[in-house]
């Protein structure tokens, strides 16, 4: 029998990929929650097969439902995540899944007395061809023993398609706990550790948006491992003439070679996305990913089902975050956002 599951928020529209992921490997969606007509309606339409209940409790209190998503508004995610949690129920959510330093504190006290799972779904890790194949690479030791990564995450603003509470600082977190938690999980990935981790230094600003006080519009890190550091700069600066919304790249340096991804464009080169370079002893290699396998989805099911890990160490979806507000409140220290 195919595990059911449902959603409760749809303020992000990453909700789309985290319900596809699951409706790939063959996981019934069964209900949602929203309650602002504007997201439920097109929501209800591309997944007529899923009911919309007007209380969540029908969602929670239902004992069929084995796993919730949320990708509410940012700062309300980690409340939704306990309540399913201690409704017996199996979480995973948006990125970030936190805002604050306190509320994953409480967070892990709640999983850790339900034993419930709480995955959080890194997208630029898990639902990224080319991430997923450098992954692979690493671990046969293609480029020897990684020392450092540059994670690169530019965005694309598109103000008039973004509600209010994305410039409002208290609700989205902060550039860094935002996007740079992403970078965050890859880092912990790429360098083989999910605990030994610190920030070394983070920066944030609002550089070309005064009309928005709330927005952090860039901000960078450093990273430090016992055997690996890395840099991460994440930003709203994507010009409209690149043609989709953030060329992202990460580069993995190790020992015998690198790995660079450029995952959602090759400018000024091949078209489509997930180009992978290689550059080794023997040479130079441009790989395809066209054909990877996106286990994030079959593997959490299977970790619904048998209480298992394999989909993401519970304590990398924690510590990635922590890493994350961490170098937010380090990047805040003496300025108005901390107000």
């Amino acid at each position: 029998m195919p595990i059911k599951f449902a959603a409760i928020g749809l303020n992000h529209s990453h909700i789309y990929g985290q319900v596809n992921l699951l409706l790939r490997e063959g996981a019934e969606f069964v209900a949602f929650h929203s309650p602002e007509d504007d997201l439920a309606k097109p929501f209800a339409e591309k997944y007529p097969q899923a009911r919309r209940v007007a209380d969540r409790r029908a969602i929670l209190e239902d004992p069929a439902i084995q796993l919730v998503l949320t990708a509410a508004v940012l700062n309300e995610r980690a409340g939704i995540s306990m309540e399913i949690m201690r409704h017996g129920k199996d979480v995973m959510s948006d990125k970030p899944g936190m805002t604050t330093l306190e509320q994953l504190g409480e967070l892990k006290r709640v999983q850790a007395e339900t034993g419930q799972i709480y995955s959080v779904c890194y997208s630029e890790h898990f639902e990224t061809r080319s991430t997923v194949k450098a992954g692979e690479l690493v671990a046969a030791g293609a480029i020897g023993k990684v020392v450092h990564t540059v994670g690169l995450g530019p965005h694309q603003i598109r103000n008039n398609q973004r509600p209010d509470w994305f410039y409002d600082r208290p609700r989205y977190g902060g550039i860094l706990t935002d996007i740079g938690s992403h970078q965050c999980e890859q880092f912990l990935f790429f360098s083989g550790t999910d605990t030994d981790a610190e920030v070394i230094s983070a920066t944030v600003a609002n550089r070309a948006n005064p009309d928005k006080p709330g927005l952090q519009d860039v901000g960078d890190m450093h990273l430090r491992s016992p055997g690996t550091t890395g840099y991460v700069r994440v930003d709203w600066h994507t010009p409209d003439g690149l043609g989709t919304w953030g060329d992202g790249r990460l580069t993995i340096l190790g020992t015998e070679g690198y790995i660079e991804l450029r995952k959602y464009i090759d400018i000024a080169g091949e078209p489509g996305t997930d180009h992978l370079f290689l550059v080794d002893k023997k040479g130079t290699h441009r790989l395809s990913c066209a054909n990877q396998v996106l286990p994030y989805g079959r593997q959490l099911i299977d970790d619904v089902l048998n209480r298992t890990e394999t989909a993401m160490p519970q304590v990398r979806a924690f510590k990635a975050m922590e890493l994350a507000l961490t170098a937010q409140k380090m990047a805040e220290v003496g300025t108005v956002w901390q107000q």
